[in-house]
């Protein structure tokens, strides 16, 4: 008869080991679950393409003669009458996107508070760090890749819907994507996704501590103290240094990033436009990069020690 001691060790060599957890993994499902979470990331710029897409159609009926004019004047540029809904779309999306990346960011860590599913969150394998830097790449990882997405889809619809406009009046359809520089717009919107990134890293960064801090009214304690500082610096010394800071972290990154002088309009016509060494060697952008750092170590920290209230 055999013994269970001598069968103990056969057992134990083929009993599964635990399997063991990539370090990635957590932040990936941290990812999705916001992505869960936040319907409006995915929905508000398909709306804002939605709208975009009604206004084109309503304007449709003119375009074979809006293609001819085009064509009689050789205007191949980017700003010409055909080009600027495509242009349009790209804005109002984009605008909508960054509204709606300034409101996730307020709520990311004060609504899994004010709700206390921060207990839940908390009792599982997923460290305050990782938490975060999900809730931090939302903005600037993962929202500008949705936008990218959508914008390029919107204006590819666009643009099939006028090439079938333009073979039913019996005109070809290559007068237009002839007139339609599509190359340099797409290289264009993929460069202003990234300049904008980085720029608002901090300002995303400022938005996710003040979540994580405040327990009311997040967006006035976000907007309202660094206004303050700015009107009670113009009143006591004259001198306007902090807000000429905000507004420097608001629009100066693109004036870093293009070669428009004299122009006045950022609209990308051509790759030409496109200043990337001289953006990356822009101090104001490591700066931001390393006050974003720091806003979100605070923030990890702010995690790490405040419960839900």
């Amino acid at each position: 008869m055999i013994s269970p001691s001598a069968l103990a060790p056969d057992a134990e060599s083929r009993a599964p080991s635990p399997a063991t957890l990539s370090p990635t993994r957590p932040l990936y499902w941290s990812i999705r679950r916001e992505l869960w979470e936040n319907r409006s990331l995915y929905i508000a710029p398909l709306a804002a393409a939605a709208l975009v897409l009604v206004i084109f159609v309503l304007r449709l009926p003119g375009l074979s003669g809006r293609v001819s004019d085009a064509i009689d004047l050789d205007s191949f540029s980017v700003s010409s009458e055909l080009a600027r809904p495509y242009h349009f779309a790209a804005f109002l999306i984009l605008i909508t996107s960054v509204i709606v990346s300034i409101f996730y960011s307020l709520e990311a860590l004060h609504g899994e508070r004010s709700d206390r599913s921060i207990l839940f969150w908390k009792s599982l394998p997923v460290s305050d760090l990782t938490t975060v830097l999900a809730k931090a790449s939302i903005p600037v990882v993962i929202q500008p890749l949705i936008v990218l997405v959508i914008i390029v889809a919107t204006q590819l619809v666009m643009l099939v819907l006028s090439s079938g406009v333009l073979l039913v009046h019996g005109r070809s359809a290559a007068e237009l994507w002839l007139l339609i520089p599509w190359i340099p717009m797409t290289i264009g919107l993929v460069y202003v996704l990234l300049v904008m990134a980085l720029w608002y890293v901090p300002l995303y960064g400022w938005l996710l501590l003040v979540s994580g801090w405040a327990k009311r009214m997040s967006f006035v304690w976000a907007v309202l103290p660094p206004l303050a500082i700015a009107l009670l610096e113009k009143i006591v010394f004259h001198t306007s240094y902090i807000g000429s800071a905000l507004k420097y972290r608001l629009v100066g990154g693109f004036s870093h990033a293009f070669s428009t002088e004299g122009e006045g309009s950022f609209v990308i016509d051509s790759v030409s436009k496109l200043d990337p060494l001289r953006f990356l060697s822009t101090p104001g952008l490591w700066i931001g990069l390393a006050i974003a750092a720091a806003f979100m170590v605070a923030a990890v920290r702010l995690r790490r020690y405040q419960e839900a209230f």
